[in-house]
């Protein structure tokens, strides 16, 4: 694994320094007890209660857990009143589950009056997390649209000066995930355009399962990423016919997660390691939520053991 650049060094040492809630990232070495958790996204139970939800994950044995603000999932924040978002937030509390992000979909694409509405959700998201966690409020991920790189990368940066402004502002770090086929689809985009921002607020989302099958390894992906990323998302991918379909975490077994997890660490990433089912999973006929995220666990769980790494 190549060593970080002196710029890299110094915006991931900045960013740590600020003690941000949701920057998830210090210095190699500098903790004597590396704890990361491991956590499942409810992107992946898209027709159960929130509080429902919460309970299972916590019931599997899950430290944490992602909010999905989808509009059709149930805790999109227009459908969550006082009394819900209370009921939401002592559920929180009374499993132990740590609520790590809120999942979004945003996009960094378009014009300044289109960007509105997205400055629009990203702050009601915002409002969300504090309200449900004051004291430790949730990041925020989202994935950037589609598009052609060269063509949308200057317009996406001036996006994102106003996300940033909107993080700040509220409080709140914003990451952004590259994804396959995405306009934002290699690590280094993803940097570039963190890179441009230079705000602690503007952070990346790791997710290998866009990288694979892409002559992108797992080693240089994260050395490129990592002094930017605040989150880590999970999945695997299977390729037939040159078409990459998204699994279950753990299904395929061409990802080394041990391994993953012990580059993340050695990197000072110090956050959440969560399990996302992809669309492709949870929209095939007789989808199970409980018996997905029951796997997901049984897949990776042990890879925090084999790679001698705490969970928090």
């Amino acid at each position: 694994m190549n060593p970080l650049t002196r710029r890299q060094f110094l915006y991931s040492s900045t960013a740590a320094a600020t003690c941000l809630a949701g920057i998830n990232w210090l210095p190699a070495g500098k903790s004597p007890k590396p704890e990361l958790t491991l956590g499942f996204s409810l992107y992946g139970m898209p027709h159960m209660k929130t509080e429902q939800a919460l309970q299972v994950v916590a019931d599997i044995g899950y430290d944490s857990v992602e909010l999905c603000l989808n509009d059709d999932w149930d805790a999109t924040p227009s459908k969550l009143n006082p009394q819900r978002r209370t009921e939401i937030a002592n559920k929180l509390n009374a499993t132990g589950l740590k609520l790590t992000s809120l999942m979004e979909h945003c996009d960094l694409t378009g014009s300044k009056a289109s960007q509105q509405k997205v400055l629009e959700r990203l702050k009601r998201a915002a409002e969300l997390g504090h309200t449900l966690k004051p004291e430790q409020p949730p990041l925020i991920e989202t994935t950037a649209g589609s598009g052609k790189w060269d063509d949308r990368k200057n317009e996406m940066r001036d996006n994102l000066q106003e996300w940033a402004k909107v993080a700040e502002s509220t409080k709140t770090v914003i990451t952004v995930k590259p994804h396959r086929g995405g306009v934002v689809d290699r690590p280094e985009q993803g940097a570039w355009l963190v890179q441009q921002i230079n705000s602690p607020w503007i952070r990346l989302n790791y997710d290998y399962s866009h990288f694979t099958h892409r002559d992108i390894s797992l080693e240089d992906s994260m050395r490129i990423m990592l002094p930017f990323t605040s989150f880590i998302q999970i999945k695997d991918t299977v390729q037939q016919d040159n078409k990459v379909s998204f699994i279950l975490p753990g299904e395929s077994g061409d990802i080394d997660y041990v391994q993953l997890l012990k580059l993340a660490v050695k990197g000072g990433y110090r956050g959440d390691i969560c399990c996302e089912v992809s669309g492709m999973v949870f929209k095939q006929k007789g989808y199970d939520p409980v018996a997905a995220a029951k796997t997901c666990y049984q897949n990776i769980a042990p890879a925090f053991q084999q790679a001698g790494i705490t969970r928090g």
